[in-house]
């Protein structure tokens, strides 16, 4: 017992790290001990089970609860949002067909299993017609494309429901995150799992091939939060934007880098737009709502994943093949889980485009649990401190319209 509560005790990075670890020395040691490898099996199938539920579940219930704001800087900054997480899903575009990465992936033949579309018409074909398929059967197939379209019509049809009706959806989505969080706890087992599959397969060199991965997401990221967004935000206000920039990374990202959740730092944000002197009847929105809808490192992982697989499988990618799933990538990012490691369970739905079954997509977001710590910290840096990013960039647009001078 008191072994127990000091490992529960340790922060989940932590216990990660250790089941990282123990799996490759077992992996090195009993390559043949296949038992090993079983919790790996089961935690993937468990991600593989919640994963359309989770999906569903939450963009329904974050537009039918959303709140509609009708001033100028309010309408800026939602717009600001999206064309924030649209270009980190083009940049990773850009950086992934620059350097393709692939990963060794277990019963992936990329010339067996399934059929990859041939053309970009083929793909908005299949892209429609999973659009317009049954919703039970899309959550049961686990189609991603249409529980995403599903999702969205239920959630606007639920917009007027009585209040009563809005917040049981609410409780159903926190419910399932719930569950998504309970299984998450098990990801030191499951990633030991997975790491002793991959190693005594494929050896060692297999964490050379995840560094690469890690370097791809990580350049990524930063192109977006130091040349990217800066952009859109001097675009926006005619100014010097690196002073604003460089503040929220410091008071918001850092912290945001160590919370690894947005919703979690949604306090640390609020007190830095009171710090700026914003209007609070604007941030006191803005700033939540960022939180599930402004995604750029969501858009980012899922595009950078879902383009790993798609490389893999020997899936050939045109560019506009590519920006077709950045479309896709920032519109399933708004709709991401509030919890750790949430927008890997959106990578099927990018892999989907490129016809890679469930199975395989589901091991990618198992190597997407793998090099989490590091992943998952950059994602919620960046999307948090562009919260306060665009939500100041918004406010002080108005502020220069008036003739007030911007405290930058």
């Amino acid at each position: 017992m008191p072994l127990i509560r000091k490992w529960n005790s340790l922060s989940l990075i932590t216990r990660i790290l250790i089941g990282l670890a123990i799996g490759a020395l077992l992996g090195i040691a009993l390559p043949s001990a296949g038992w090993i490898g079983i919790p790996g099996t089961l935690f993937v199938g468990a991600l593989k089970g919640v994963a359309p539920v989770l999906v569903f579940v939450l963009v329904a219930s974050s537009i039918a609860n959303a709140k509609g704001g009708g001033a100028s800087e309010f309408r800026t900054v939602i717009f600001l949002y999206i064309i924030s997480t649209l270009s980190a899903a083009v940049a990773a575009v850009f950086v992934n067909l620059l350097h393709p990465v692939k990963i060794p992936l277990a019963g992936l033949d990329p010339t067996q299993g399934f059929t990859p579309p041939g053309s970009m018409s083929e793909i908005i074909l299949n892209l429609l017609m999973s659009v317009i398929t049954n919703p039970v059967e899309a959550l049961m197939r686990a189609n991603y494309i249409g529980i995403l379209f599903w999702a969205v019509i239920l959630g606007l049809a639920l917009k007027h429901a009585e209040s009563a009706t809005k917040r049981m959806l609410s409780d159903l989505a926190d419910a399932v995150s719930t569950v998504v969080r309970w299984i998450i706890s098990f990801a030191p087992l499951g990633i030991l799992g997975l790491v002793f599959q991959a190693v005594s397969s494929s050896g060692l060199e297999i964490f050379t091939t995840y560094g690469e991965l890690v370097l791809v997401l990580v350049a990524t990221m930063l192109i977006v939060a130091f040349l990217i967004n800066p952009l859109i935000v001097a675009v926006a206000l005619r100014h010097n934007p690196y002073p604003l920039v460089f503040k929220c990374i410091r008071q918001s990202g850092v912290t945001a880098f160590f919370t690894r959740s947005s919703a979690a730092n949604i306090p640390v944000n609020l007190e830095l737009c009171k710090e700026l002197g914003l209007d609070e009847d604007m941030y006191s929105v803005s700033i939540p709502l960022g939180a599930t809808i402004n995604m750029d490192g969501a858009a980012a992982v899922i595009t950078t994943f879902s383009l790993t697989a798609a490389f893999t499988a020997g899936v050939k990618v045109s560019v506009p093949m590519a920006i077709l799933l950045s479309v896709v990538a920032t519109f399933s990012a708004c709709g991401t889980s509030g919890v750790a490691g949430g927008s890997l369970l959106l990578i099927p739905l990018g892999c989907s485009l490129f016809g890679i079954p469930a199975d395989v997509a589901m091991q990618i977001v198992g190597v997407g649990f793998i090099i989490g710590v590091i992943q998952d910290s950059m994602e919620t840096a960046l999307n948090s401190s562009g919260d306060v990013i665009f939500t100041a960039t918004a406010e002080f647009r108005k502020w220069k319209k008036n003739g007030k001078e911007l405290p930058l």
